[in-house]
């Protein structure tokens, strides 16, 4: 299996990963001291305890709200996710991945192998083992394809382990302890569900630091971070639409709901940013659909900071991120108006072939028509688009000023030099511009400029995750299919039964395979005598395990026994006793919830096929169909929604 990165290694990131998960330790810490100091407050009715009681809740509050601030801070170091070349971008906001404590699984699991599969746990201590291995290594994934890679083979591997080790009456006594994601506040529940829904946040914020990375100077960068914003939405979209009562803020639907859209908004800037390298910025129409796309990007940013600034989100989301949401939402729309401008003034009149293009954009370009004369008019005369376009540039530069007001409120957002030169490169352009087409004889008042009408020629796309792209085998395959072998399944103990070749053979038939079945016992014969039964699953032939052989490889086994006849160890599914609940369970494994849709060890046809029997009197070739196991099966699904409690 695939390995984390080096935990000890001093990148940036990493420094910041462990500064998160100390932080994680000590808000813990306190919680608990808080939640002891709760308590023992309630309990006395001694006034000197209660006042020094208080005492002490006082500091452990202010610890936790210190421990928080840092926390944010820690949240709002987006530039360390950032690209390092020398272009300027707007900076993009990364998620930190949740950390996790670790797990120990040995002994709960060895402990269920021999209790419900009735096999020695000892045995199978290296592939547990190897299950807690990749677990540790998913806790420090590498921020690229590889990284993301090994998220995915953990969370299809929980797959296995939820099939295998996690019956619907039982719980398997371990719990899993993951901590908020921005708050640092620690949860644990035993649903497996909260590990699937962590691993799956972990996919989204990882998606989000590759998208922050790109350098977006650059085509390819810029469709690599378009992909992993889009990306990133999916996942968190997907956490929304199958887990519920998450017992952590970060995974709550208004939060994610909040990332979704952040997400996109990022998306739709990268779009932006695209347009603005592939097209000649020297074309009227082309600086209108520029305009109309920063009006796009304004738009979003400003649905993402409505989103944050709501009840449910508003104390949770760090204030650096709200602030720069709606710093974004103001620069945006100062260059939509900027982008007006210049297409109005930098461009020539247009001639009377080109008026009707350009009159059928414009016409759509402006949320309320400007007033003054007529489009025909405003198009070919000069000094009329110049009165506009000076009327764009004031509001351009209004809302720049806007932006960068806004920017200086947030203490951490003016450390941030990136965004301080972004914003102050765009002011001072759309000043220049201002001063260069501003007469001193203009005695006009430059009126209001109506906003700009938001559209996109791309839309952002929510990528749902593939997780049929990362092929997984069950590690615990040694247990047997899985149709028969899970934990939902309860079996009668093993029998072991010695079989005497008679006149007419064994005296019984057999279907399907993986494990191969007795599909019937012809009465008064050997088989009968023993006690084999309708519905009996062969787990072994003289010693050799054949829970995963196909039928014809035990036909082969017995065929090929002497006079000393055959030992078979059979097991009966509990409820299943007969061959219609035996069909009748085999049909229900292939298609439950929660299946993989291409796990048909014992698929229905092959049960039901009369065709495939086959008494050892008369063999016949057609035994020889087969099905797939689940050893090797993409994982391609999962249940429908999880409830965590």
């Amino acid at each position: 299996s695939q390995q984390g990165c080096d935990p000890f290694a001093q990148t940036q990131r990493s420094k910041l990963q462990h500064r998160r998960a100390r932080i994680n330790q000590q808000i813990n810490k306190e919680m608990r001291m808080r939640a002891g100091a709760e308590n023992l407050f309630r309990a006395t009715s001694n006034h000197k305890v209660k006042e020094t009681v208080a005492l002490g809740l006082s500091y452990v509050n202010s610890n936790l709200q210190l421990r928080e601030e840092e926390l944010e801070e820690l949240n709002s170091s987006v530039d360390v996710y950032q690209n390092d070349s020398e272009s300027i971008s707007v900076p993009m906001i990364p998620l930190g991945l949740k950390e996790t404590k670790e797990l120990d699984l040995l002994v709960p699991l060895k402990d269920l192998i021999s209790e419900h599969y009735g096999e020695e746990g000892v045995l199978f201590e290296k592939e547990i083992k190897e299950f807690m291995e990749l677990r540790q290594a998913m806790r420090t994934p590498s921020r690229n394809e590889a990284g993301l890679e090994l998220l995915m083979e953990y969370y299809n591997q929980l797959y296995f382990l939820d099939s295998r080790f996690f019956p619907p009456t039982k719980s398997l006594g371990v719990f899993f302890h993951w901590y908020d994601s921005l708050t640092g506040v620690p949860s644990h529940q035993r649903a497996l569900a909260f590990e699937k829904g962590s691993v799956l946040f972990n996919i989204g914020a990882l998606h989000t630091q590759i998208g922050a990375r790109q350098d977006r100077a650059s085509l390819p960068g810029l469709n690599q971070a378009i992909d992993a914003f889009q990306k990133a939405a999916g996942a968190f979209n997907y956490l929304k639409e199958n887990f519920s009562n998450a017992p952590s803020l970060d995974m709550s639907t208004a939060s994610l709901n909040m990332l979704v859209r952040l997400m996109v908004a990022q998306v739709q800037e990268c779009v932006f940013e695209k347009m603005t390298l592939l097209r000649s910025q020297h074309n009227f129409l082309t600086r209108l659909q520029l305009a109309q796309e920063a009006a796009r990007v304004e738009d979003v940013y400003l649905l993402v900071h409505q989103t944050m600034t709501q009840a449910h989100v508003k104390d949770y989301v760090p204030f650096s991120w709200t602030t720069m949401v709606h710093v974004k939402s103001e620069h945006f729309k100062a260059l939509s108006h900027y982008f007006a401008a210049i297409a109005l003034c930098d461009c020539p009149a247009a001639t009377d072939a080109e008026l009707p293009e350009q009159e059928k954009a414009f016409i759509q370009f402006h949320v309320t028509m400007p007033e003054g004369p007529s489009l025909r008019v405003l198009l070919q005369d000069p000094e009329e688009r110049r009165k506009l376009g000076k009327a764009h540039l004031k509001k351009a530069i209004m809302k720049h000023e806007e932006a960068m007001r806004i920017h200086g409120l947030c203490k951490i957002l003016r450390k941030m030099d990136i965004l301080q030169e972004v914003l102050s490169f765009a002011h001072k352009r759309s000043l220049s511009k201002y001063s260069e087409i501003d007469h001193e004889e203009d005695f006009f008042e430059t009126g209001d400029a109506p906003d700009i009408h938001p559209k996109t020629h791309q839309k952002p796309e929510i990528k749902s995750p593939n997780f049929s792209q990362v092929k997984v085998t069950d590690l615990f395959h040694r247990l047997g299919p899985l149709s028969v072998f899970s934990a939902k399944n309860k079996w009668y103990p093993a029998r072991r039964v010695h079989l005497m070749r008679g006149e007419n053979g064994f005296g019984f038939t057999l279907r399907g395979d993986s494990p191969v079945l007795i599909a019937g016992v012809i009465p008064g014969g050997c088989a009968a005598e023993a006690g084999l039964k309708e519905g009996d699953y062969i787990i072994s032939v003289n010693g050799k395990d054949c829970k995963w052989s196909k039928h014809a490889e035990v036909v082969q086994l017995l065929k090929s026994t002497g006079e000393e006849g055959v030992e078979i160890t059979v097991i009966t599914l509990q409820g299943s006793e007969g061959p219609k609940a035996a069909d009748k369970k085999a049909a229900a494994m292939s298609s439950g919830s929660g299946m993989l849709k291409s796990n048909k060890e014992n698929s229905r046809k092959s049960l039901m096929n009369s065709k495939s029997a086959s008494t050892l009197l008369v063999w016949s070739k057609k035994s020889k169909r087969s099905k797939k196991s689940t050893y090797g099966v993409p994982f391609t699904a999962v249940g429908d929604n999880e409830a965590m409690y």
